[in-house]
């Protein structure tokens, strides 16, 4: 696995020798909305660090390139982007020259940004073309009226980003020079994608997606950039090399078309069937004028009682978090290669999906989540953000909403979950209501999918999962915290400061997260500032194997838990509590972590029964 990720360092440095400049992260970035024709930006740009923040008044708007070099999509505080400054960036600038098609003069010109961290505002030779907020969201400006299509043309971008702030979403952000416990090394700029290409002026803008199981058909709902009462709109659904389903019909903003399908197939992790859909629009004399390929899986999720449904059928989420970092890239994965890998290394040890915590993943790492079957729940990066400050409510909810509409067509993102370990304090009831805004908002957007309004934490209102955090070591003593009282109410974490449990379904989605180190000295282990994770450190490997499988036995045999999420996937700095290490090298037997976590219900009833009469606890 570490050959994975220093693949595309070895591309860029081999291309390089060669006297050529490869592209990083060369596939398109959006698959589920892929047009043939465009121009990767990745690669070397040049850069400024504006610690003073004078670059305007410098005229930096209007540069002609700039002193650093930089590789894009990376950030600069990781390896790969070949900066590597950790400290603070509150303002930096970017430039490159982009060269525009002749052919296409005339057309909406889409200059895209898979994500910029947090501020950008975007320059074409020297003019304002737009302003984003939001370090994860998705944004796309349409340059066509500042350049000169057969021509160079300069593209500066201009990064603020104030994290300590608080007043944007920050995730496992360090607020502190250094890294530390579960926070990690900051992202600063641009650290997706970026991307230009040419659409018509009646081209499509976007069509949401939405499975009807229970009627077999798909909905779809297209937009379009600038209507053209003559235009059509076309979808063909096709089953691999068949076609199942084509309608035409007027291009409108209005239109809705109901697939019906006769043999639909379902999309599951045991059983990830996708569909292929072609988008197409055509001018009044029939001619192709934009062409969009995507895909659809066949999938309903809900929560019925306090159960919940995947296919109209009861599913137990075995989920693993899963916060997406990379040594050398931080946010960004050096390769699409180690995003397909990264769900290869959660499938091979049992989890069927994973909680994407404090962070908005890139639209590729869905992507093979698609294709491989693995459920996933939407989470931002909630952490950092002063929930008094109005400024940080509003910057949160602008930038929310633009990740539900992004990503709605994913078939494998079964939950949204907004906020992760929410506050205490509580100003003129402002804690209850952001949290109910949030939780009404994203059913607004998308009512599709079950909202997770805060996962652990402080609940404060309503939600669809009622999810608590544990991190109790002991085994028995995690059964006495985690059975119902007497009256039938599960644990919460803090209930003076929680909405009540009112029969949502309830998960434990994040547990465990016991620290070990591979080849762990005896030093390391009293050590707890060589590196970090919960409660003391098993002294023996066998020690963790133990503790694991009596901690996950005791979650998976209480009948009320519908699911949980184990603490995590790989290392993350000094966070040791990974299945893998931060380079995704095995920790531990596969096998074994594998029966662990795939062990049946019943069976696992049966041994923490025996485990408890062994400690002689009454149940």
């Amino acid at each position: 696995m570490r050959l994975l990720l220093s693949l595309s360092l070895l591309f860029i440095a081999s291309a390089l020798c060669r006297g050529e400049e490869a592209i990083p992260r060369p596939e398109y970035p959006r698959p589920q909305f892929e047009r043939d024709s465009y121009i990767n930006l990745n690669g070397t740009w040049s850069y400024e660090f504006d610690f003073s923040k004078s670059g305007l008044e410098r005229d930096l708007q209007n540069s002609k390139g700039f002193g650093g070099d930089i590789v894009v999509p990376f950030c600069p505080e990781s390896s790969l982007s070949g900066v590597g400054y950790k400290d603070f960036i509150e303002d930096m600038w970017y430039h490159r020259t982009i060269s525009i098609p002749q052919e296409w003069d005339g057309k909406h010109i889409m200059l895209n940004f898979g994500g910029v961290d947090y501020k950008a505002t975007i320059y074409i030779n020297g003019k304002e073309t737009a302003v984003h907020y939001g370090g994860s969201s998705s944004f796309s400006v349409d340059i066509a009226k500042y350049v000169t299509a057969g021509a160079d043309n300069d593209l500066v971008v201009h990064v603020e980003d104030n994290l300590r702030s608080r007043t944007q979403t920050g995730g496992k952000q360090s607020l502190r020079l250094n890294s530390y416990a579960a926070l990690y090394t900051r992202v600063t700029g641009i650290w997706q994608t970026v991307w230009l290409e040419a659409v018509d002026k009646g081209g499509l803008k976007n069509c949401r997606i939405t499975p009807d199981l229970d009627n077999k058909q798909f909905v779809f709902e297209p937009t379009f950039y600038d209507l053209d009462c003559n235009a059509r709109f076309k979808v063909r659904v096709l089953d691999g090399e068949k076609k199942v389903f084509e309608q035409e019909v007027p291009a409108s903003n209005s239109a809705y078309i109901f697939a019906k399908l006769k043999n639909v197939k379902t999309w599951s992790p045991e059983s990830p069937f996708l569909y292929d859909v072609e988008f197409t629009v055509l001018d009044a004399e029939g001619n192709e004028i934009d062409k969009v390929q995507s895909y659809a899986g066949m999938r309903k999720v809900e929560v019925r009682g306090n159960r919940f449904y995947l296919n109209n059928e009861p599913y137990y989420q075995r989920l693993v978090l899963d916060q997406g970092y990379y040594p050398d890239g931080q946010w960004t994965a050096p390769s699409d290669e180690q995003l397909k890998c990264d769900i290869e290394l959660g499938k091979q040890v049992g989890f069927n999906g994973a909680r994407l915590h404090q962070k908005v993943f890139e639209q590729r790492y869905l992507y093979w989540a698609d294709k491989l079957g693995y459920l996933v729940w939407g989470e931002s990066g909630s952490w950092g953000m002063d929930w008094t400050s109005i400024v940080a409510a509003r910057n949160f909810l602008t930038e929310w909403s633009e990740c539900i509409e992004r990503d709605y067509n994913t078939p494998s993102l079964v939950a949204w979950s907004p906020l992760n370990e929410t506050w205490m304090t509580d100003v003129d009831g402002q804690r209850a209501r952001m949290t109910n805004d949030l939780y009404y908002l994203t059913k607004r957007i998308d009512h599709t999918r079950p909202v997770v309004t805060v996962s652990g934490g402080y609940h404060a209102g309503h939600t669809d999962i009622y999810a608590e955090h544990t991190y109790v070591q002991d085994p028995v003593e995690l059964y006495k915290q985690l059975k119902l009282d007497e009256d039938g109410t599960p644990y919460i974490h803090h209930p003076e400061h929680s909405a009540p449990y009112n029969g949502e379904a309830y998960m434990i989605d994040e547990f465990a997260g016991i620290r070990w180190v591979k080849e762990m000295k005896a030093a390391e282990v009293a050590d707890k500032k060589s590196f970090w994770g919960y409660g003391q450190a098993p002294q023996t490997i066998e020690e963790f194997y133990k503790r694991l499988e009596e901690q996950v036995n005791v979650v998976l045999s209480l009948d009320y838990i519908d699911g949980f999420c184990f603490t995590q996937l790989v290392d993350v700095e000094l966070e040791k509590n990974g299945i893998y290490t931060y380079d995704r090298q095995n920790k531990f037997d596969i096998e074994r972590i594998r029966k662990i976590f795939t062990k049946s219900r019943e069976q696992a009833k049966k041994e923490v029964a025996e485990m408890l009469k062994e400690r002689g606890v009454t149940e």
